[in-house]
């Protein structure tokens, strides 16, 4: 289990950036004296060759999308080596093992998955059946691990090189994007198998540097596009997992409320080798940077310190970003260069069923918050729900208008719907139940219908809309109108005057990263 490439980890997907999630556990792996070899599906070739030499192939799921393709690559790992260990980990792993052992998967592993993965290997190498906490395999339970890791650097010797992903978008440039992580919210002991479950795995992990030497470079993925540049962006997580339940996201029931932060020597020091690496920009990629403020600022401050020409980004809620708003203007300076924050709706009554922490009016306040420090937010949107009816779908659009907020709304956002996984603090709500029809395994969701036929119509055009006008490289005001138009229609109102028509093709466009996919 110790020659090159015994062991494969696999990437299918992390939002356009150099995928953390296989750099940390490659890491881990090389501390305890394996050579894993690397692959990311994103970006590369589906390789046989490095499949047919592994002895375990372990499938990074952090999200829904990754999820998908990760079932797809699991298939064809199983053509080119039968006889290898497959294993999936990550956020969407033990939520839906049931499936997965069911399509090729032998263990899978919820939480702070690294440390179990390590064991999986040992136990693998010795052949002697030993039970690993934290793994899950069919017919026997594991609970996700949730225990705290010592983290080294990430490796990312093996990734492809940071042009490869997502860039910031500013001023007309494109920059290279680079990802940490602060702190995790996720559950550890945990590897799950088919038959045994696991809780996810939550303990307190002792991280290393993050091992990017084998990933593609940065170029291969989204960049930062500013000032009519594209930039390399580097990615980093200063912490894992969320404080906050809200009902509709994943990782309240892996994490159950909890979050770990990451050490602040290895962010840094993962920042270090990406910007080495080209990253002319990072963005910080935990689900709510501001769950730990002190620890955010203390890294925002050591990245300017070091590297004051490298610009940053990151998410936080919004009731955070109006709790900690004093220190807006701060992070403006160290090179905040605008902020993503899950808005999900105008509704209070949506934003009630989502347990989300905050209203329409704390909306209004944050936007002229940030506004006040100098910083672009990035509202997100869940624009369809089963509680959002059209007049509340048309108000968005006047609001985005009103607010000026075309340029800074990716326009596949119009089109998202409620995603309803399994495991989904959804599923506990007597508001939702209604309206559920049944898991469907193959989409890893549940299939909901509106009490209005009109709106499951208008999302089902939207979404073929904002994907016809992102192949064609419209302008986003264009494709707002387009949108406008179809939500008018289906109001049986007379269109609105065009957007697109009074603003200027050449206008300056705030910086944004090159992958408009959230999910």
């Amino acid at each position: 289990m110790k020659e090159p490439g015994e062991i494969l980890l696999v990437a299918c997907y992390e939002l356009g950036h150099q995928p953390l999630a296989v750099a940390w556990p490659a890491a881990f792996l090389e501390r305890a004296g394996y050579r894993p070899a690397v692959m990311d599906f994103s970006v590369e070739p589906f390789d046989a060759d490095k499949v047919a030499r592994a002895t375990l192939v372990a499938i990074s799921v952090p999200m829904h999308t990754a999820l998908r393709l990760g079932v797809t690559v699991a298939e064809r790992v199983r053509g080119a080596n039968p006889g290898c260990h497959v294993c999936f980990f990550g956020l969407y792993a033990s939520l839906n093992a049931e499936y997965l052992f069911a399509h090729g998967a032998q263990s899978v592993i919820g939480g702070e998955a690294e440390t179990v993965l390590v064991e999986l290997a040992r136990a693998l190498e010795a052949s002697d059946g030993r039970a690993v906490p934290g793994l899950q395999r069919p017919g026997r339970e594991a609970t996700p691990h949730l225990r705290r890791l010592d983290f080294p650097v990430p490796s990312r010797a093996q990734l492809p090189s940071l042009k490869s992903y997502a860039h910031l978008e500013r001023d007309g440039r494109h920059e290279p994007v680079g990802y940490v992580e602060a702190s995790r919210g996720r559950a550890v002991p945990g590897l799950q198998r088919p038959g045994r479950e696991a809780t996810p795995h939550l303990r307190r992990l002792d991280f290393p540097v993050p091992s990017r030497a084998q990933l593609p470079s940065l170029k291969s993925y989204a960049h930062l596009e500013r000032d009519g540049r594209h930039e390399p962006v580097g990615y980093v997580e200063a912490s894992r997992g969320c404080l906050h339940v809200c009902r509709h996201c994943p990782i309240p029931p892996v994490y159950g409320g909890r979050f770990f932060a990451v050490p602040a020597a290895v962010v840094v020091a993962d920042i270090r080798q990406q910007v080495a690496a080209g990253a002319r920009h990072i963005t910080f990629g935990d689900p709510d940077f501001l769950n730990g403020p002190t620890h955010a600022l203390k890294l925002a401050r050591a990245l300017h310190a070091e590297f004051q020409e490298v610009s940053f980004d990151f998410t936080a809620k919004i009731e955070h970003l109006l709790r900690h708003r004093v220190h807006l203007r701060e992070l403006v300076r160290l090179g905040c260069v605008f902020i993503v924050s899950a808005a999900e709706s105008l509704s209070d009554t949506v934003l009630a069923y989502l347990d989300k922490g905050h209203t329409r009016a704390d909306i209004v306040a944050a936007l002229q918050a940030t506004s006040e420090a100098g910083v672009e937010l990035r509202p997100t949107w869940v624009a369809f729900t089963p509680w959002t009816r059209l007049e509340d779908y048309r108000e968005l659009l006047d609001f985005i208008e009103a607010e000026e907020l075309i340029d800074r709304v990716d326009p596949v956002q119009y089109s998202l719907r409620l995603l309803v996984p399994p495991g989904s603090l959804l599923l506990q709500s007597p508001a939702m139940g209604p309206h559920l029809r049944g898991l469907e395994q193959e989409t890893f969701s549940y299939r909901w219908t509106h009490p209005d036929p009109r709106m499951d119509r208008l999302q089902e055009a939207v979404a073929a809309a904002v994907a016809g006008a992102a192949e064609r490289g419209e302008d986003a005001a264009a494709t707002f109108d387009g949108v406008r138009a179809l939500a008018d229609e289906v109001a049986g109102e007379p269109p609105h005057p065009s957007v697109a028509a009074r603003l200027d093709s050449g206008r300056p466009r705030p910086p944004r990263i090159t992958e408009p996919w959230f999910c």
